[in-house]
């Protein structure tokens, strides 16, 4: 399958703006012969070491505290789901797949509401310098909403690194 790189305008080579969020949204319904599900992943650079970010993005029942906080409003633990209130609102049952300690991967799951299919997750990548990428990869039914969850993710990654580098 192909990937669509969307760029910033002031990028002018590989190297990215620091601070714009960068990613891929791939709606596959406007592919030839594929199937109706759009694959979103973005990713954002945060002025943190890997090891205080994965601290935080692995404490999974306390991201509306350590991570997003107002994006989220709360988070509690229903054994291995994840009850999430977000800020708008809106609650979501996200069983948990996967705290995968060697690759810095929390992925999950979304249970109920409007979508037929939701899986995600978040990898934490060492830059060097006490930098790190958070890369957020989101893959969803029915495609349609798409925008509304890339909005969401944008502005989850936002919030992630304002909270991220105020902690570190």
């Amino acid at each position: 399958m192909g990937r669509i790189r969307k760029r910033h305008p002031s990028e002018g080579s590989r190297r990215a703006w620091r601070g714009f969020v960068r990613g891929i949204t791939l709606p596959t319904s406007q592919l030839p012969g594929a199937c109706a599900m759009a694959s979103i992943q973005r990713e954002i650079d945060v002025d943190i070491a890997l090891r205080d970010a994965w601290d935080a993005l692995r404490d999974v029942g306390s991201i509306h505290q350590r991570l997003v906080p107002g994006f989220v409003a709360d988070c509690r633990m229903e054994g291995r789901v994840r009850v999430v209130t977000f800020g708008n609102g809106m609650v979501v049952r996200e069983p948990i797949l996967v705290i995968d300690e060697d690759r810095h991967r929390v992925a999950w799951a979304a249970v109920g509401g409007s979508f037929e299919h939701y899986n995600a997750s978040v990898q934490a990548f060492d830059l060097g310098e006490g930098r790190t990428r958070l890369r957020w990869i989101a893959d969803l039914l029915p495609d349609s909403a798409a925008p509304e969850v890339e909005g969401m993710i944008a502005e989850g990654l936002g919030v992630m690194k304002r909270t991220l580098e105020a902690a570190g």
